[in-house]
């Protein structure tokens, strides 16, 4: 039997190891979904509820695996659906290939049905690699291409496919004028900087007194490295988001996330130091990182396209985070830990005791940081985190300490809603014998996580180990936004935007066959984790959480607390609960025992 066009594109994914392609069927790519039945569906077909959240699966996949995701989607509204998942690769540097469908080629240019411009359309997300295969004898070299460019650049990929060519039979490219051939394989590399750069960098590090480090996803296979080196320099650890599961959270010196969504031993790490190093990492936030006319500073990262931002570097280190250290480290001396290190250590204890207090603050009904506070002691070993959008956000990075080989994830650079649910799906299909947690609020389990339930009770029973919890907590309210709005703008809630209905999340999931519980009491918050945990099935739990529980940030100013006061006074539709939580919460930070209460005015 002739090999066609579209039977060559699945072999050239299996040749690649691609195992899974996350997808949702159209016409547009009939042609492939025909030979994914004649190829006995390998690489396997996962079949998500929109196209949106195949881009999402693809995303949880490869940040999960260290593999390549590819997605699939037909032409026009399908194209168009998948954007905002591969945008998410794209922005957090993320290997994603997709495989487009298009129209015929004798109808582009008629204003055929679903016919799109792709080519421009991707132009942005895909900017590294995006396109069209006309002939049958371009594939090989496309399709090597957009895998090894997605892999080695970190980044989306696009392949648009007519119609019509799908059906062709497959002639590969001949040894002549304008033919391009193609090989297999990505050979491992890991570029280091040079010698000398090297000897600079260890000369700014060694002549720091206050050192601190921040770390990013970048930094996730050089965890010995980084610790030896936090040894050495007598440094604290601060995680950029995407890094949180790159180095334990439960030594003594690393002081949890940094930012908005951090914690107030990583804002004064950054306040009071005196030297800074940046490993893998792209943080965004630089207000949240030393004064320029403090810190001297060193950057190791991996893509030269990214070194220098943020920050005025002395020293940019172009290389691998694992090599680069090893080859930095014996240039280092060791200092003497004395009070910076005591000091960092003793404020990261400090807070943990002051994150265990605010979890014990009462709450109508239930106090939200005490859901993913009381799950902290329960994680499995080698359990998978994802975390959505949205105050679930604040939550995972202040409450969980992922420990030994625990993963974590969610939408660092693009922080788009919904992509907790299908990220969990994703990795599933990367780890089946992982379990797998997804934190998220109310709003983006309506916007995409109850769909995408359906893809759990489709796929869950081939999973090895069935541990998958979707965690609802359940608010009625589009909490960070509201909360912004009073923060930042100094404006009341909008209702009309702000509040959702009440939805029965755990008899959704108990009508698809999947395990469900609604939580509206505090004192059955720990006793419905470990139901769900014993559970051997996936399962919803739909926590009734505060709205009124504040995610104020630990470096909360003046200003913010001022624009909080005028939208109460602006009539703010929670104002009792408001100043209720929000008191409660601050006072947790000023009982015996903490140092803060000294702070300087602004930084409180």
């Amino acid at each position: 039997m002739s090999t066609k066009v579209s039977d060559f594109v699945l072999q050239r994914l299996r040749d690649w190891d691609v195992e899974h392609v996350f997808g949702y069927a159209g016409d547009g790519i009939n042609g492939l979904l025909a030979a994914w039945e004649r190829a006995d569906d390998r690489p396997r077909f996962i079949q998500a509820r929109h196209e949106e959240m195949s881009a999402f699966e693809a995303v949880g996949y490869a940040k999960f695996s260290g593999r390549v995701g590819v997605c699939a989607a037909t032409s026009g509204p399908g194209a168009i659906h998948l954007l905002n998942g591969l945008y998410d690769a794209k922005l957090d540097h993320v290997p994603v290939v997709a495989i487009l469908g298009q129209t015929d080629r004798t109808a582009m240019g008629g204003s055929y049905q679903q016919e799109v411009d792709l080519l421009s359309l991707y132009k942005d997300v895909a900017s590294d690699f995006c396109e069209m295969v006309t002939v049958p004898e371009q594939l090989p070299n496309v399709l090597d291409r957009a895998l090894r460019t997605a892999l080695t650049r970190r980044t989306v990929t696009a392949v648009v496919i007519p119609a019509d060519v799908q059906e062709l039979e497959y002639e590969p490219p001949r040894h002549a004028f304008k033919m391009v051939p193609s090989s297999l394989g990505l050979p491992s590399y890991a570029p280091v900087p040079a010698e000398e750069d090297l000897t600079r960098a260890a000369a700014v590090l060694n002549e720091g007194e206050k050192v601190a480090v921040l770390i990013g996803q970048g930094a996730r296979g050089a965890r010995e490295e980084v610790e030896e080196l936090a040894e050495l320099l007598g440094a604290g650890v601060a995680k950029a988001l995407l890094g949180k599961d790159a180095l334990p959270d439960d030594l003594p010196y690393v002081t949890g996330s940094i930012g908005l969504l951090g914690t107030r031993p990583s804002y004064e790490l950054m306040r009071d130091c005196d030297t800074l190093l940046v490993i893998g990492s792209s943080f965004p936030y630089s207000q949240f990182l030393p004064p320029f006319d403090q810190a001297r500073a060193v950057q190791i990262d991996i893509d030269p396209h990214m070194v220098g931002l943020r920050y005025p570097f002395e020293v940019n280190l172009v290389g691998d985070a694992r090599e680069t250290l090893r080859r930095l480290l014996p240039q280092l001396g060791r200092k003497k830990h004395g009070k910076w290190r005591k000091k960092i250590e003793k404020d990261t204890a400090r807070w943990w005791e002051v994150m265990q207090r605010r979890a014990a603050v009462d709450a109508e009904p239930v106090n939200p940081e005490y859901v993913v506070h009381a799950l902290d002691e329960l994680l499995p070993d080698e359990v998978i985190v994802t975390a959505d959008s949205g105050s679930s956000a604040n939550w995972y990075a202040r409450h969980l300490r992922l420990r030994g080989n625990m993963r974590g994830s969610l939408s660092g650079t693009l922080a788009t809603m919904g992509p907790g649910v299908p990220y969990v799906i994703g990795a599933k299909f990367a780890h089946p014998g992982r379990p797998a947690i997804a934190l998220v609020g109310d709003g983006a389990m309506q916007m995409n996580g109850m769909a995408e339930l359906i893809t759990v009770a489709k796929y869950w029973q081939e999973w090895e180990n069935p541990q998958l919890i979707v965690c609802v907590l359940n608010n009625g309210d589009l909490n960070q936004v509201t909360w912004e709005m009073r923060a930042v703008s100094g404006a009341p809630q909008f209702l009309p935007s702000q509040a959702l209905p009440d939805v029965a999340y755990a008899d959704f999931a108990r009508s698809l066959g999947l395990g469900g519980l609604r939580v509206e009491k505090p004192a059955e918050v720990a006793g419905a984790w470990r139901q769900a945990l014993a559970a051997r099935h996936p399962f919803v739990l739909d926590f009734r959480t505060d709205p009124a529980v504040p995610p104020i940030p630990p470096h909360a100013t003046f200003d913010q607390i001022e624009a909080a006061a005028e939208s109460v006074l602006k009539g703010d539709s929670d104002t009792a609960g408001m100043l209720r939580q929000g008191i409660k919460a601050k006072v947790q930070e000023m009982l015996p025992g903490s140092r803060h209460r000294g702070d300087r005015p602004g930084q409180s």
